[in-house]
């Protein structure tokens, strides 16, 4: 669970930006007033998690750009966790996803079920695993979970993804298939604006993924799912299918852009302005062909097993 890119220096402070960073400060222990943090301290933080994010900003970003995007009350529950202060475990405990508004601890576990179906023993695991990993590196050279925190996307969201995506690395090195989505099939889970991720496009958006997700017949079902939740390669879930990989990709271009015309239409009718609608639209549909049960490992293995087929490592 090491973060691939090494943390930068941040730019020097100005005096305006000293300034944000004192009235930033403030705000924030009004916020969480029991997570106590001297303002050295929290500069020092600041200075880190900047850091952390400028390696992957694709333009030069000053200070008042990253304070203006900064989760604080988010950031300040991280950083209370790494100073090892009970409030601010307890609000990570409490934390709630957001669009489902269940704990955090609930949707980590739902998760894990759907990693590990009909394997109570590994979910269990699967969670307690990474709650120790939260503070403590895996392994000699790498950073705890919540150092890796840059405080620009919410808190707990992060940590789902950061869970599903070191599990799903976990079942590729045992398993021999990989599990994360090829890029033409769903964009990084953390990418687009966040004004997009509101609970008001949110659902305009899962109405219409569900619905199109009706619409298409079970060979399309069986290639999302088996390029997505088990990430087969070209080869392999051409050869599983009996075609050659030029035929697929092309299979797998045509389900994609029908995804967009029917999901994005309904987007748009709703009075979405198209901007950043390609963007929105495959980033939320990774995480809902995860959670459809239509794709669930079940499923995909009923549709294999109707065909006389097996995954290539069973």
């Amino acid at each position: 669970m090491s973060s691939s890119t090494p943390p930068a220096d941040p730019p020097t402070l100005s005096p305006a930006d000293r300034g944000r960073v004192t009235l930033l400060y403030h705000f924030a222990r009004l916020q969480l007033p029991a997570v106590r943090l001297s303002e050295s301290a929290f500069l020092t933080h600041l200075r880190r998690t900047f850091g952390i994010f400028l390696p992957k900003a694709d333009r030069a970003v000053g200070w008042a750009a990253y304070l203006e995007g900064l989760y604080a009350v988010d950031w300040l529950v991280c950083v209370g966790c790494l100073e090892g202060q009970n409030a601010a475990w307890e609000a990570l405990f409490n934390a709630r996803t957001g669009r489902s508004d269940c704990l955090l601890v609930d949707a980590l576990r739902a998760r894990a079920v759907r990693l590990y179906p009909r394997n109570e023993e590994r979910q269990e695991t699967a969670v307690s695993e990474f709650w120790s990993n939260l503070i403590a590196p895996e392994s000699e050279g790498t950073l705890p979970v919540l150092a890796r925190y840059d405080g620009q996307r919410p808190l707990a969201p992060w940590l789902i993804r950061v869970f599903q995506n070191w599990h799903l690395s976990k079942l590729r090195q045992h398993a021999g298939v990989t599990a994360l989505p090829d890029d033409e099939i769903a964009l990084p889970l953390d990418t687009g604006p966040k004004a997009n991720a509101s609970d008001r496009w949110h659902e305009t958006f899962v109405s219409a993924a569900r619905e199109w997700l009706g619409t298409i017949d079970d060979d399309e079902r069986l290639l999302l799912g088996l390029r997505w939740r088990y990430r087969l390669s070209q080869r392999e879930a051409a050869k599983l299918f009996g075609l050659n990989e030029g035929t697929l990709t092309r299979r797998t271009d045509k389900l994609r852009d029908r995804a967009l015309e029917h999901i994005g239409g309904k987007l748009v009718a709703d009075g979405w302005d198209g901007e950043g609608l390609e963007d929105f639209v495959l980033t939320e549909l990774g995480t809902l062909l995860t959670d459809d049960p239509r794709l669930s490992a079940d499923q995909l293995g009923r549709l294999l097993t109707a065909r006389g087929k097996v995954l290539p490592d069973s």
